[in-house]
């Protein structure tokens, strides 16, 4: 499996370098709000395996952000929709945890500029995965993060979708 983030342009990080490298963008502009958002969508391959993307998206609020994405091939069958996004909402909660956590260190280390997180989902009010919005934002809400759904999830809807 592939634990190492992509960048837009083409570079790999570790979780450790995403995160200092969020926080170096960050400082660059200290006047400006931040929100990072994690998101993950997936695409089902063949034989009822699917394909899993998962976004950290660095939003500048109004002036542009960064994204770090990966790619994962899950080993499990999926063999119903349910337990895809279900699967990608806990994708995206690992990510999280790991990620406040490495920020916690960075914030004994540094001054880490001021951000509000949340956790996007590839699920809304219409369509087959209405049925399960709820479930899933309890599930984010439970671990203490916001949560986002469509139409208002696009690291999940349109930068994790940009790359599966």
């Amino acid at each position: 499996m592939d634990k190492v983030f992509n960048t837009s342009v083409g570079l790999r990080m570790n979780h450790e370098q995403v995160v200092q490298e969020i926080i170096r963008f960050m400082k660059e502009d200290t006047q400006r709000q931040y929100k990072i958002t994690i998101g993950t969508d997936s695409l089902k391959t063949h034989d009822n395996l699917a394909d899993f993307v998962t976004a950290i998206v660095v939003h500048r609020v109004g002036n542009g952000g960064r994204y770090f994405w990966r790619r994962i091939e899950a080993m499990d069958k999926f063999y119903t929709l349910r337990d895809r996004i279900t699967h990608e909402v806990l994708t995206s909660l690992d990510i999280a945890q790991k990620f406040v956590s490495l920020m916690d260190e960075e914030a004994k280390k540094t001054v880490v500029p001021k951000f509000d997180f949340e956790i996007h989902i590839d699920v809304g009010e219409n369509g087959a995965t209405k049925v399960m919005l709820q479930e899933l934002v309890g599930m984010i809400r439970a671990h203490n993060f916001e949560a986002k759904t469509k139409p208002d999830s696009y690291a999940a809807t349109s930068v994790a979708d940009k790359h599966v």
